[in-house]
């Protein structure tokens, strides 16, 4: 026996989870409709599709969400798990989903897939009969993966560095790099049965002040570590960053490198897609103003060229939205793509020029680290502050990079800590600040730029 197979025999054995027959499961996979691979839908509509997020803790609030996204033609569903699920804390994800079914009230932020088990949430998923994207921020999905993937759902975000750094204070970085290498394997397995599983990463990271040379080297890594393993589908992602042109630029050049970097690998054979988040800051409290927001942002991912736009509602500000609130936000969003076609191709080739060299700098960096591996040298990179995601909670992460915006919004680097920055890169993100003044200065500024939208 392999050790895949021994490592697959010991995660899916637990107490909390259904017994997986994995001859049905593959012979699920075979037969399954392909409306429900989102890798399929990309290579089929070619055009900009929307995905809400959403998830409820019971199975008919789930059911109820799912039929009020379908009302507005949701081109992607999502499931969005619960945080005791993301901790791999079933055992009070089970005790908060009996409590919401026996109460009627919502005592989880999510489903709790493990729970509710593969074979009741797939008469669910095929009923739908919609791709479905599981959403969940876990260092160590493995069980999570194969529930998902047994359930029929056919895209999983997140990664070692993703939903690792914004989440965990504590998780141990090799073990996350480890057992996001089980999810790769196992979404490349299920892969050789139909079309591809589509893997995303999770570019948004903390959504607060991430420089883009960061988001588009995390995305880089991420992809490649994916395709690695077999992953033949994946699709890199950014968020908002609150500059029209630094969100353009940014495209621009995560597009062109990471066909390259793929490439250059050889993974020619892949597909790369590209997600846009709409802002994923604070919004503000004024609905008509989120609603002009999240406008906006649909305007820029059809402007960039995006394959998948992840929406907002204008309930953001308040809390969880209802499901009509977040069914209307899909059908606006909609709305505008349909209006908006054949928009320019825009470049600002400065701008891209300056990018471009600072992230293939942080990358020849992380590949000439001495480990043997690409996982043990994006490791080793953290650690030395190579890789630095402003405002992660995690000890490792360095927190020595400190931005700003300047005064067209975009996100300048003013301190780069030990990422290796270009000199005359860093010279040109420091000739575009305008904050003058000492520390308090700074801090006054940052706080200010965090919360720009409100």
């Amino acid at each position: 026996m392999s050790l895949f197979k021994r490592e697959r025999e010991a995660i899916v054995r637990n107490e909390y989870a259904e017994e997986f027959d994995f001859a049905e499961i593959e012979e699920f996979v075979k037969k399954a409709d392909k409306r429900l691979f989102i890798s399929y839908k990309f290579k089929k509509e070619k055009r900009l599709l929307a995905q809400p997020r959403g998830g409820f803790p019971t199975y008919e609030k789930m059911f109820e969400l799912y039929k009020e996204f379908q009302k507005v033609d949701t081109d992607i569903f999502p499931l969005t798990i619960d945080s005791h699920t993301r901790l791999n804390d079933y055992a009070t994800a089970k005790k908060m989903l009996e409590l919401s079914e026996e109460n009627e009230v919502d005592m989880l932020n999510g489903y709790p897939l493990i729970n509710h088990g593969y074979k009741t949430t797939r008469v669910m998923v095929t009923h739908f009969n919609t791709p479905i994207s599981l959403r969940h921020g876990t260092p160590d999905a493995r069980l999570l993966v194969e529930t998902a993937l047994a359930s029929g759902i056919f895209e999983i975000e997140g990664g070692p560095i993703t939903y690792l750094l914004p989440y965990s204070k504590n998780f141990p970085l090799d073990k996350a790099f480890l057992y996001w290498k089980y999810v790769e394997k196992v979404c490349a397995h299920y892969s050789q049965f139909n079309e591809p599983i589509n893997r995303e990463s999770f570019g948004a990271l903390t959504a607060t002040m991430v420089p883009p040379v960061i988001t588009i080297v995390i995305q880089l890594i991420e992809m490649l570590l994916a395709f690695e393993e077999g992953v033949k589908s994946f699709s890199v992602s950014f968020a908002q960053h609150g500059s029209v042109n630094q969100d353009i630029v940014t495209s621009n050049v995560l597009k062109k490198l990471s066909r390259e970097y793929a490439d250059k690998l050889g993974f020619e054979d892949t597909e790369i897609h590209l997600v846009y988040h709409q802002w994923m800051g604070a919004f503000p409290y004024d609905k008509e103003l989120s609603a002009t927001l999240i406008d906006m942002s649909t305007f820029i991912a059809a402007l960039v060229g995006a394959n998948k736009i992840i929406t907002k509602t204008k309930e953001e500000a308040f809390g969880i939205p209802t499901k009509e609130a977040n069914a209307q936000a899909v059908a606006n969003t909609k709305y505008m793509i349909r209006i908006l076609k054949n928009l320019p191709k825009i470049n600002d080739e400065e701008e891209e020029e300056i990018l471009e060299e600072e992230v293939r700098s942080v990358m020849e960096a992380i590949f000439n680290d001495p480990a043997d591996t690409l996982w043990r040298k994006v490791l080793n990179s953290i650690k030395k502050g190579i890789i630095d995601v402003p405002f992660s909670p995690h000890i490792i992460n360095a927190n020595e990079v400190i931005t700003v915006r300047d005064p067209q919004n975009a996100i300048r680097i003013y301190e780069k800590g030990k990422v290796p920055i270009p000199k005359r890169c860093f010279e040109y993100e420091k000739s575009k600040i305008a904050v003058k003044g000492g520390r308090k200065a700074i801090v006054d500024k940052i706080i200010k730029d965090i919360g720009i939208m409100q």
